[in-house]
């Protein structure tokens, strides 16, 4: 489903804290470059990976469901294959998030299918660094 920026506007200026899925902090790599602006502009950010446990200098968990406090925003960074066991994940949360963001190049209609009927906006093969700096939006 596309999103109108009036909706992008409202969802992302009530999202402070995004838990990136994937991270990792090697120069070059879109996560690096996405997780660094995001954290630049002033977001939150939590970085997950099953084995990292240090990203951007921030503790790293293994999964968002070991993630101690709420967050607004799950990003992710996965092969499209993986979006509907992350999406389980993201459903076992004891706080769940606003949104569920894929990025450029990542879709899942099978997620979407799961998330959105618990309330959970859900967008698909779209940057959020670019999203962010197009509607001009920030936590600050």
């Amino acid at each position: 489903m596309l999103y109108s920026d009036k909706e992008l506007i409202a969802l992302l200026s009530e999202v402070k804290t995004i838990a990136i899925i994937g991270a990792v902090d090697k120069p070059g790599r879109p996560v690096d470059m996405v997780g660094r602006a995001l954290i630049d502009n002033g977001f939150t950010i939590i970085p997950v990976h099953p084995v990292r446990q240090d990203v951007w200098g921030l503790r790293t968990y293994k999964s968002v469901t070991d993630i101690p406090h709420p967050v607004d925003m799950v990003n992710l960074f996965r092969a499209s294959q993986f979006c509907p066991a992350h999406a389980n994940e993201v459903l076992k949360m004891t706080n769940r998030p606003k949104a569920f963001w894929m990025q450029s190049g990542i879709a899942s209609p099978e997620a979407r299918a799961m998330l959105e009927p618990e309330g959970i906006f859900v967008v698909e093969n779209s940057c959020l660094k670019v999203e962010v700096a197009r509607l001009g939006v920030s936590p600050r």
